[in-house]
């Protein structure tokens, strides 16, 4: 007689159940309503709303700004985390609790704070403007408030992966005469590449949605410094409910895809590597 293997863990199927409803409630439920609400829209009306001179500055300036800004930290966090992981020094935990900071800080703040920093009245923005350079209410400060937001994605992933990776095999690699930077390329940047891909998706679609820090520092021109979830509440303001739901579809659309495509990338990575199960 055979006996049906029970889990290792009991209430599989009840944690499934529960796992399974929550995320339709919270997650399918919202995104089901967002593209129910965009069918009432034929496909002339949809495109020549989403396609808007307006709507389309509005896209550059976003999907622009947030390339740029996630693949600052994509170097920028990655260096951080390395430095985190394997050197000592004094004020180290201050450090590794500060790089959490934008997590903890309300975007509004955030923005009131950068755009004040950075006003050619401000304290950095001053001696800025006096070279030439003018950051707050320009495109480069939604590039500066983006950064700032989504720099913990790219160094909490990349972290854990550091400090897991067995030091062994730098050792074996520095004994049979790699150099430094060989170790760096051959050992270590294969291991933390899908890391750095996650963290700079996750960098990447965080600064997609950004609003709060953004539109203090941003000053909203039309055509020139008006992010795309500007242009959505601006809809919602006037009562545009379905001007506004297509361009949100637009938005979760191309991050939905991006999501995908970086995940192929981790899957073709990993088997390169020999990791998939």
């Amino acid at each position: 007689m055979k006996f049906k293997q029970s889990s290792v863990l009991p209430g599989f199927n009840l944690s499934l159940g529960y796992s399974v409803l929550y995320l339709s409630l919270i997650v399918l439920l919202p995104l089901t309503a967002l593209f129910t609400k965009t069918m009432g829209l034929d496909w002339a009306t949809f495109w020549s709303i989403v396609t808007e001179p307006r709507v389309m500055a509005s896209y550059r300036v976003t999907f622009g700004a947030s390339l740029i800004a996630a693949t600052i930290n994509l170097f920028v966090g990655l260096l951080i985390a390395w430095v985190l992981v394997r050197y000592r020094f004094p004020g180290k935990r201050f450090i590794d609790a500060l790089v959490d900071l934008p997590f903890a800080l309300p975007t509004a703040v955030a923005g009131i704070a950068l755009a004040t920093l950075y006003a050619p009245n401000g304290v950095l923005g001053e001696p800025l403007e006096r070279i030439g350079i003018k950051v707050a209410f320009t495109p480069l400060g939604i590039v500066l408030a983006l950064t700032f937001i989504t720099l913990p994605f790219v160094v909490r992933t990349v972290q854990p992966v550091l400090e897991d990776l067995e030091k062994e095999l730098e050792e074996a690699a520095s004994s049979l005469g790699a150099t430094r930077w060989q170790v760096f390329t051959k050992v270590i940047f294969p291991t933390i590449f899908p890391a750095l891909l996650t963290g700079f998706t996750l960098a990447f679609a965080r600064a997609i949605g950004e609003f709060g820090s953004v539109i203090f520092i941003a000053g909203n021109m039309p055509f020139k410094s008006e992010i795309t979830p500007l242009m959505i509440i601006s809809k919602l303001e006037q009562y545009d409910y379905m001007g506004a739901t297509a361009i949100a579809v637009v938005m979760l659309v191309v991050s939905f895809g991006l999501l995908l495509l970086i995940n192929g990338l981790q899957w073709w990575m990993a088997k390169r590597l020999g990791r998939t199960k």
